[in-house]
């Protein structure tokens, strides 16, 4: 996979004596305390490192104050790390001057705050448009482009209200709607559907899925729901006082969580709703040597199905179920003992 966005051993430290507390930090393994005793300082930031693919949802979350609003900032220098490097599309976005800087932030880099922070003051359409006005882009051109988004975000016919005559969801739609009028690289989003309730916000997560496959957007997703990061995020980084305590996908996460900090994070997840085919399938061939030959009409899954979806294939016909990549080839084979297995050792593991 290609690499589209790398952090390398960002610190981030808040405070006059900054640059002093991470030589102590480093050299003398002083304590998060010490550091704010001896020098007025506050790590927001602790030697952060991952890259994140090209197309990819990487999903960073934790809880208050873990750091990962923090480290989201730094992506496109909205804050500055007091050590570390960030590179986009393999460029070091710390030694870009101003111009360079400000291209990055109109051009490549779409933003999404829980805040919609839209202009009371203009339209659905104006606000969207706003990014391409800021380009410098006539009228004509940004209107016909906020159109086409409004339309992708399934808010036509609202492009001449105005954002107290939007519900909070319909608000937070045209937000993102303003992140992609630029046709933007990449996105980062901060909580973008914590303030909304429960029925809205799931609404809006199916949406979000279902666009990032059509649009293939690079994006850095910061949230503090666990159920969000699972359901929305191809891989999650959990973050505790400014560092990285695992990453991984969902799936791994959940069966191997790295330690006790993780294990109760994710204890209220449903392997249900992680465990894939591909994990806990037997190969056709240890297949058929212990049990013979696959029936003609036994199901079919693919390999990235989930546990839930094979329980219920699985109850349809009192078959074998067979696991199919994405050409279409068999590559295993998952019985109901298979299946009982995956569930009680979820279950053991509670």
């Amino acid at each position: 996979m290609e690499t589209a966005i790398q952090i390398q051993n960002v610190w981030k430290i808040f405070g006059n004596n900054s640059e002093e507390a991470l030589d102590a930090i480093q050299n003398k393994n002083i304590s998060k305390q010490e550091a704010l005793e001896k020098y007025n300082s506050v790590i927001g930031v602790s030697n952060v490192s991952f890259d994140v693919n090209k197309g990819e949802i990487f999903c960073v979350m934790g809880l208050s104050g873990s750091g990962k609003s923090t480290l989201v900032r730094h992506i496109n220098r909205l804050l500055e790390p007091t050590s570390g490097k960030i590179l986009i599309n393999n460029q070091d976005v710390m030694q870009f001057d101003k111009d360079s800087l400000q291209e990055l932030r109109n051009k490549k880099i779409g933003m999404v705050f829980q805040n919609f922070a839209l202009m009371p003051h203009r339209s659905v359409l104006d606000n969207i448009a706003m990014p391409l006005e800021i380009r410098g882009v006539s009228k004509n051109d940004r209107l016909d482009a906020a159109n086409k988004i409004l339309n992708i975000v399934e808010l036509q016919g609202w492009g001449n209200k105005y954002a107290h005559e939007l519900s909070g969801g319909m608000q937070q739609r045209v937000g993102l709607a303003r992140a992609l009028a630029a046709d933007p690289e990449f996105l980062l989003m901060d909580e973008p559907f914590s303030a909304l309730d429960p029925l809205i916000r799931r609404q809006l997560q199916s949406e979000f899925i279902k666009l990032s496959k059509q649009m293939k957007k690079t994006t850095v997703f910061i949230t503090h729901d666990l159920d969000e990061a699972v359901r929305v995020g191809h891989r999650i980084a959990i973050m505790r006082d400014g560092a990285v305590v695992q990453i991984g996908t969902p799936e791994e996460i959940v069966i191997n969580p790295a330690d006790e900090y993780v294990a109760d994070f994710v204890k209220g997840i449903s392997r249900l709703k992680v465990v894939q085919a591909k994990t806990i399938m037997q190969s056709v061939k240890d297949y058929e040597t212990k049990i013979g030959p696959l029936d003609n009409d036994s199901e079919i899954v693919n390999e990235n199905d989930v546990l839930s979806k094979l329980i219920e294939t699985s109850i349809s016909k009192d078959k074998p179920i067979v696991v199919i990549d994405k050409n279409n080839q068999k590559i295993g084979v998952i019985s109901q003992s298979d299946l009982l297995k995956a569930v009680v050792e979820g279950n053991e593991n509670e």
